[in-house]
């Protein structure tokens, strides 16, 4: 895609200004990095970093039959969610595949707000229009959204409102802050606690900088972002789950209510159930990769004879770990914890190992059990 075609976030100056790298990602110029990956990881973990996330989908779906409609198309049972949360969940297709992965919430008293991945949002507002039906009815937004993720996030985010510190992971709101109608949840893609704010467009570079002036916070860009969601063991859709992708073999059977589950009423149910019942005919693992060069996104994975079985759809360094990390599918039966494997990494064989996800331990707020 050339520069030319590429569409920019209300953000695009002031990342410019700032003298970050861009790229092109999800259609979208995009800065890739401000000071560099493994400063800007290393910030993020130990600080706050700020992203722009504004290439991302945000929509609301409203009407009497909002929460009836989409639950048609996604396992999650949204009909019990209290308001004031939010969720995790997958768009299906017919065939139980992963048209996208997606968070929606009830931040107000007005349906559902949904953020969906940047290269699938064309097509998930296509899907919706199509597909909803009776009285809901999908608005796509025109706004900013800013994530600012790290230890130091919720104080940075409390300074400038105490209300924030009242929220706990999947809490998520509808607000008047920083002077604008925001919606904000508390919910990250990088493991570590943060917010997601969403704010109107023409608010967004002043609230940006605003964020900018505490010294705990760093404009961070999308290659610290993937690095830090791999050491998450989060998938990136189009890369470790994509429409041909059950819930069970992306191995994100948590987003499967157990409501929804014993209804069977959600696209694709009769496949997700055999699967569950029977077991996939592959499943995303986590790898360590104990020698050589990272397995990249492609690399064949092999058993211990060096049959190949699988590939590598994300890998690279981990920063915090200091080794190499990878995720790829294999069959269940090279699936269980310590089962010795090999990448094949520019032609040569390197050992590997599954091991458990996250590769580094997530650490998001959970307000105590009154």
């Amino acid at each position: 895609m050339t520069d030319q075609a590429l569409k920019t976030t209300p953000l695009n100056a002031a990342h410019r200004a700032l003298g970050a790298r861009m790229v092109g990602f999800g259609g979208y110029d995009m800065p890739v990095q401000y000071e560099g990956v493994l400063a800007e990881h290393r910030w993020t973990r130990e600080h706050a970093g700020l992203f722009d996330v504004s290439h991302m989908g945000q929509c609301k779906i409203t009407g009497e039959d909002a929460i009836a409609q989409f639950e048609r198309f996604v396992p999650g049972d949204y009909a019990i969610l209290k308001a004031g949360k939010q969720k995790y969940s997958l768009l299906l297709n017919q065939n139980g595949g992963i048209i996208d992965d997606l968070m929606a919430g009830k931040p107000d008293h007005d349906g559902l707000f949904v953020v969906v991945n940047a290269g699938n949002k064309d097509e998930d507002f296509a899907f919706w229009e199509a597909n909803l039906e009776g009285d809901a009815t999908l608005t796509v937004l025109d706004r900013a959204l800013i994530a600012i993720q790290g230890p130091e996030a919720a104080e940075v985010m409390v300074k400038h409102d105490p209300v924030f510190a009242d929220f706990g992971f999947m809490d998520c709101a509808r607000l008047m802050i920083f002077g604008v109608d925001c919606y904000v949840s508390r919910s990250g893609y990088t493991g570590e606690d943060g917010y997601e704010i969403s704010v109107p467009a023409a608010d967004a570079e002043r609230i940006w900088n605003l964020l900018l002036e505490d010294a705990r916070v760093k404009p961070i860009g999308l290659g610290a972002r993937d690095s830090l969601r791999l050491e998450a063991g989060l998938p990136l859709h189009g890369h470790d789950i994509d429409p041909t992708t059950s819930p069970v073999e992306g191995a994100l059977t948590f987003a499967l209510s157990k409501s929804r589950k014993e209804r069977a009423d959600f696209n694709g149910a009769e496949r997700v159930l055999k699967e569950l019942a029977d077991g996939p005919a592959r499943v995303r693992v986590g790898l360590s990769v104990k020698e050589g060069a990272p397995a990249r996104e492609g690399a064949e994975i092999a058993d211990a004879d060096g049959n190949v079985i699988g590939k590598v759809t994300s890998g690279g360094p981990s920063p915090t770990l200091g080794r190499n990390i990878a995720m790829g599918y294999v069959p269940p039966a090279f699936a269980e914890l310590g089962t010795d494997l090999k990448v094949i990494v520019r032609g040569k064989a390197a050992a590997a190992e599954v091991i458990a996800m996250p590769f580094v331990a997530q650490r998001y707020y959970r307000k105590p059990k009154a």
